[in-house]
């Protein structure tokens, strides 16, 4: 890399670490109740005794879940977009998002199934057989798997997933309460012990997918190509798309379904510091952890003393950037 080049990603990143920092404390310190700079030292002192300090002391692991969530989202992202080499590519576009929801809710509702271990199996291996179910699907025909295949067929089955998850839903009073903001998408439920379970499964997944992106360099110059210069594709598509589908999976087991953030924040990272996936990943990471805490304390803003779930607000942002993306007649694949 050349020195303009290498300063240029250095400032970025200095960038989003500081604005992912001031968005954390605006997270901490703003929300449906107001609270003053002495409760926020005090709760980080660890004191709960009046409500303002209690308040505070609940946000802190919602902030550090909602980093982790987005951090995660926009790798698993940018890891799906350089793997079938498709712009449109996301967990939620592709349906890799909902196939998780609904393995969670079947495992739940039929087989009783509970606990943070078991959940984050199901849902990483519903997000599995979908991934691989609408690569297929989009793989059929003249042409192979085209960005534009592979988001209808994502789309096709992403729907069919939600509506399956409804069915399964709405008959069993007992508990659609619990999945009805689940479905939407939010970090509202953070908990220190969730956190502690989710957190090294999603380190080491991250770290896997960061360890793949050399490969996934050799991948944009094409199938052919990447191999004559001596890259293990097979290998690389494997390796990088489990480690995609585990920071979804993992992602949406403890948040719900939250959309558009691995759209969103690759193709923005892209744009700062060009498609190197060494340097772009890391700036991924950083970016979709500050998205989602945006989100997030926006949504606990505007409409207070009431919350908007952080899945309608990065629809709303995600939507025209995918209509955008899409009306884009240049970007046909990575």
């Amino acid at each position: 890399m050349r020195r303009g080049a290498a300063i240029r990603v250095a400032l970025w990143w200095c960038v989003g670490l500081a604005v992912l920092a001031l968005l954390g404390i605006a997270s901490v310190a703003f929300g449906s109740l107001g609270v003053t700079l002495g409760d926020v030292l005090s709760a980080f002192g660890g004191s709960t005794e009046t409500v303002a300090e209690a308040a505070v002391s609940k946000r802190i692991p919602r902030t550090v879940l909602a980093m982790l969530v987005g951090a995660a989202l926009a790798l698993s992202g940018a890891a799906m977009q350089a793997v079938t080499r498709n712009p449109l590519a996301d967990p939620g576009i592709l349906g890799v998002s909902s196939g998780a929801s609904l393995a969670v809710v079947i495992a739940i509702a039929f087989f009783g199934m509970s606990g943070a271990y078991p959940t984050m199996i199901v849902a990483v291996c519903g997000a599995a057989i979908v991934a691989v179910f609408v690569y297929a699907v989009g793989s059929l025909g003249r042409g192979g798997a085209t960005p534009l295949k592979l988001a209808l067929a994502g789309a096709a089955t992403g729907a069919a997933c939600i509506s399956l998850v409804s069915a399964v839903l709405l008959p069993r009073i007992d508990i659609i309460k619990n999945f009805q903001f689940w479905q939407i998408g939010g970090v509202g439920g953070a908990t220190w012990d969730r956190i502690a379970i989710v957190t090294p499964v999603l380190v080491v997944a991250a770290l896997v997918c960061l360890g793949s992106a050399r490969g996934m360099n050799s991948l944009a110059l094409g199938d052919d190509l990447a191999a004559g210069l001596g890259a293990n594709v097979a290998r690389t598509r494997i390796i990088a798309s489990a480690a995609a589908v585990v920071l979804c999976g993992v992602a949406v087991a403890v948040a719900g379904p939250i959309g558009f953030i691995g759209l969103v924040v690759p193709h923005a990272c892209r744009m700062l510091i060009g498609p190197d996936h060494r340097w772009m990943l890391p700036l991924s990471a950083i970016v979709g952890a500050a998205l989602l805490t945006a989100a997030d304390t926006l949504g606990r803003v505007i409409a207070r003393p009431e919350e908007i779930e952080v899945g309608i607000l990065t629809a709303v942002l995600g939507a025209p950037f995918f209509i955008w993306i899409v009306r884009r007649q240049k970007v046909r694949e990575l």
